[in-house]
């Protein structure tokens, strides 16, 4: 299958069973959605969602963020991974927001990742979440789906599987599609064992056609 062809067949099937997908992320304004990617590095967003509740309620502004140290955060977030890290990563970027774009989470991904714990990836989910603009955020769910059904080929790297994913889907679909990879990624195409019997996908993914392959050699 051609690859436009296959990028045509697995959007139109995305559009048509999967219309409503987003974060699964608890925020409820721009800050919180920062906080919570910046704590989903390496962590499950079901366990980000249990840590966030009470960090909100005792820094519910950059401006609280700022005024404290990473000792003082800690506390919050001991349960998620890499809690040392990314407490420190919470105190300058609190400081950051507040002294250098007026307690704002600014729009640009150049600026987004000036932030301390943000890189590319987190520059564009807040990007596509908050600022809807076209931006691919790549993240261990979209670099392994997207190259299992054959959207990406041969990239090593989440860059090369952004810039390609990006030349192929419509910029006004770039946002759910981010979505559309993750949530396919965490609950049907899982890492270890991707459940291919019950998937929609069959018909186009290049990797449930290169398993069949090799069921039929072995079985002839």
């Amino acid at each position: 299958m051609r690859k436009e062809q296959r990028y045509k067949e697995i959007l139109a099937w995305f559009r048509q069973h999967m219309p409503v997908a987003e974060t699964e992320l608890a925020y409820e304004n721009p800050f919180q959605l920062l906080v919570a990617v910046v704590l989903s590095a390496q962590c499950t967003d079901k366990r980000v969602n249990l840590t966030t509740p009470a960090l909100f309620d005792r820094f519910p502004t950059p401006k609280a963020l700022a005024e404290v140290d990473a000792e003082e955060i800690f506390p919050y977030i001991k349960s998620i991974s890499y809690p040392n890290n990314k407490a420190k990563h919470l105190a300058g970027l609190g400081r950051m927001l507040v002294e250098d774009f007026e307690g704002e989470v600014p729009e640009s991904q150049a600026e987004l990742m000036q932030l301390p714990g943000v890189g590319r990836k987190t520059a564009n989910v807040i990007a596509s979440v908050v600022f809807h603009k076209a931006a691919m955020a790549v993240d261990t769910h979209v670099f392994r789906v997207s190259q299992r059904l054959g959207l990406v080929y041969r990239a090593k790297t989440p860059l090369e599987v952004e810039n390609q994913l990006m030349k192929f889907i419509p910029e006004e679909e770039v946002h759910i599609a981010h979505h559309w990879l993750i949530l396919h990624g965490r609950y049907v195409c899982k890492a270890r064992t991707p459940l291919c019997a019950g998937c929609g996908l069959q018909a186009y993914c290049a990797y449930y056609e290169k398993q069949q392959k090799k069921l039929n050699r072995e079985t002839s």
